[in-house]
């Protein structure tokens, strides 16, 4: 799903996503002031079903944005925690501590022991495969969002300047590259379908990524690719716009 066309989806429009991402925005205030309050996962858990809930009345019961209240919210939460501890002159404290690492802190261990949704396709695919999935990404402080993500984002940046579309591009390829449990794609294509995005997203980036000259035909033949076999890269999706919200405050505490 993009701006461009619905992609592997024919239950979604990009005008769905807009309407979804509107009535959501309220509630990653929201966590982010119950974390500025140390709420525990059990009050981030009701503000996420609420959000939820506005998400399927705003897309008529279409999943947009599930993987984006669950992730982004920790990372507002974490956001809003860490803002409190500077106002308590705790910055020393803080000083080198990223919003995963809060997270995996003050609610790691409630996340990855916390109730399961037994029956989404994502937790199907986790069984199935032995995938830790999004639950095990922010139990470990979005890891791959620091280590992948962000420093993908700063070097598409760097290898096109002045094209944020092509940084974004970079970065969700080299995602996918990295996330060899992404459940939406284990889902949708199995082990195989799984292995194909890795190796396309691998060839992609080993061709000079958004630092190439046919750049852009490239991507395009990887996104039929990826249609053709009705393949989503969810994960690596929801990864990326946690990056961009982490790099954007990084970006925002930089200034002078």
């Amino acid at each position: 799903m993009s701006h461009v066309d619905a992609g592997s989806h024919d239950d979604m429009t990009a005008d769905t996503f807009y309407r979804s991402a509107a009535a959501l925005a309220p509630f990653f205030a929201e966590l982010a002031d119950a974390g500025a309050r140390d709420a525990g996962m059990p009050a981030l858990r009701k503000i996420g079903l609420r959000a939820e809930r506005a998400m399927l009345a705003a897309t008529g019961g279409v999943n947009t944005h599930r993987g984006a209240i669950f992730g982004l919210g920790l990372l507002c939460a974490a956001a809003g925690l860490h803002g409190s501890r500077e106002r308590r002159a705790q910055r020393g404290q803080a000083a080198g501590v990223t919003l995963g690492d809060l997270v995996a802190a003050r609610w790691g261990d409630e996340i990855a022991g916390g109730p399961r949704a037994a029956d989404s396709h994502g937790a199907r695919a986790a069984r199935r495969y032995g995938a830790g999935g999004a639950r095990a990404e922010a139990a470990g402080g979005f890891a791959r969002v620091y280590a992948v993500g962000v420093p993908a984002l700063r070097d598409g940046a760097r290898r096109a300047r002045g094209d944020a579309e092509a940084a974004r591009v970079h970065a969700c390829f080299a995602l996918i590259a990295a996330l060899d449990d992404d459940t939406n794609l284990l889902h949708r294509g199995g082990r195989d379908g799984l292995d194909f995005a890795q190796r396309t997203a691998r060839e992609f980036l080993a061709a000079g990524g958004v630092g190439a000259c046919d750049w852009r035909a490239r991507a395009a033949a990887a996104h039929r690719a990826f249609v053709a076999r009705r393949l989503s890269p969810g994960g690596a999706a929801d990864l990326l716009a946690m990056s961009l919200f982490v790099a954007a405050l990084d970006d925002a505490r930089a200034l002078p």
